[in-house]
């Protein structure tokens, strides 16, 4: 028999007080209720890490072919070409070949030092000010910059992508699930920009797909449609756009919780890429993942049926102190634990996880270079209000 009524403890990803801080029901979850589930919006949930790890790993069953949003699964959105995150192998393996050439380690080296112009350009005005937002000052500006430099879109479609990002996560505060359907599902938002990189090749990213030949599962050689670039274009934009400015603001957030490891930074910056490693685990920008069940499974003497919505709690497991000893609610930049699921794991795991990494120590190197020592105004944060991501929309830090 299956979970037929909520649990007595369960995570409500529209309950925007709970989600301020979810770690303590996340910790509740782990010990009390490692399956549970949530009546009122009908899925079940794992929270522990080896249960979510492996559910990660096991895409047959765990399958993203109805979306990996709570959200888009309910809405029953068909999922169209080109939108690999929704989209189960062997389909989803070659878009994601043919993205892959995008985050390539030279790719990476050539970008970094664009990413810190970009940072330098947005940092420096507000040096000797006193103060500086860290996300409408640098979490807004040097990601989304990035990956329009990558993909060659011009300077002036910024905003738009970043509305785009923005609109695809963002859901009104405690209301209704609605579908997320953005302009993402279509990628309109960049087909007069393609139609002109078709006609003025380049070096970038776009023109690199423009000639893209793979073979398709009916073992034909084709290159992709005009409609699976637009879509494919519109993932890694606003994908681009959207994670790396949640780790910029919760490396403001948690650096100014812990001074004193800060301060290490400032004196070995070394450290950086491993602070980066347990800042990802730590405040993992997307703390859940859904997935569709394509059989009944068993968890802890319970019986879940196939067709059933599961909620992989990636922020939870990425606490759990049975794979981050002793305590994985400890914020440790020395840490030498296993690894986390903050980008997923298996065929799904985040494309751009390398492009994120840099640009989070590139970001964080270049604020320590400037500004070594900052407290957050809470009076003037404010949190994003969305079931998909978790962050910060302001920031402002008091610069000492």
């Amino acid at each position: 028999m299956g979970v037929t009524t909520a649990s007595e403890v369960f995570y409500d990803p529209y309950d925007v007080e709970l989600n301020a801080d979810p770690y303590p029901l996340f910790q509740r979850l782990r010990e009390e209720a490692p399956l549970s589930y949530n009546e009122q919006h009908n899925f079940y949930a794992l929270s522990r890490f080896d249960d979510v790890h492996a559910a990660l790993n096991d895409h047959e069953t765990f399958s993203s072919a109805r979306g990996n949003i709570l959200e888009l699964i309910k809405a029953d959105m068909p999922i169209p070409p080109g939108l690999f995150l929704m989209e189960d192998p062997p389909l989803h393996e070659i878009y994601r070949q043919s993205l892959s050439r995008m985050f390539t380690p030279r790719k990476m080296r050539e970008v970094e030092a664009t990413a810190r112009q970009f940072c330098a350009e947005s940092l420096d005005p507000f040096v000797g000010t006193g103060g500086f937002d860290f996300i409408a000052n640098l979490g807004a500006e040097m990601p989304v910059r990035v990956v329009c430099r990558l993909l060659g879109i011009p300077d002036e479609m910024r905003q738009e992508v970043l509305d785009l990002a923005e609109g695809h996560v963002n859901t009104e505060a405690g209301g209704e699930m609605k579908a997320a359907s953005s302009g993402l599902e279509t990628g309109q938002l960049f087909a007069d920009y393609l139609d002109w990189r078709a006609e003025h090749p380049s070096d970038d990213v776009v023109t690199e797909l423009l000639g893209v030949e793979f073979t398709d599962l009916d073992g034909t050689k084709r290159g992709l449609t005009r409609e699976e670039l637009l879509i494919c274009i519109t993932l890694v934009a606003a994908g681009g756009a959207e994670t790396t400015t949640r780790l910029i603001g919760w490396a403001g957030k948690v650096f100014a919780e812990h001074p004193e490891q800060r301060r290490e930074l400032v004196a070995d910056r070394s450290l950086i890429a491993g602070a980066i490693e347990e800042l990802l685990r730590f405040e993992p920008p997307a703390p859940h993942i859904a997935r569709t069940l394509t059989r009944d499974v068993q968890y802890y003497g319970q019986h879940v049926p196939g067709g059933s919505i599961m909620m992989l709690l990636a922020g939870a497991a990425n606490r759990d102190h049975r794979q981050f000893p002793p305590d994985g609610d400890v914020f440790n930049i020395h840490r030498k634990a296993g690894a986390h699921v903050g980008f997923g794991v298996g065929v799904h795991y985040c494309l751009g996880a390398s492009l994120a990494r840099m640009e989070g120590r590139v970001a964080l190197d270049e604020v320590l270079n400037r500004f070594p020592e900052w407290n957050i105004d809470m009076s003037g944060a404010r949190m994003t209000t969305t079931s998909t991501v978790r962050g910060w929309e302001t920031l402002p830090a008091i610069l000492a």
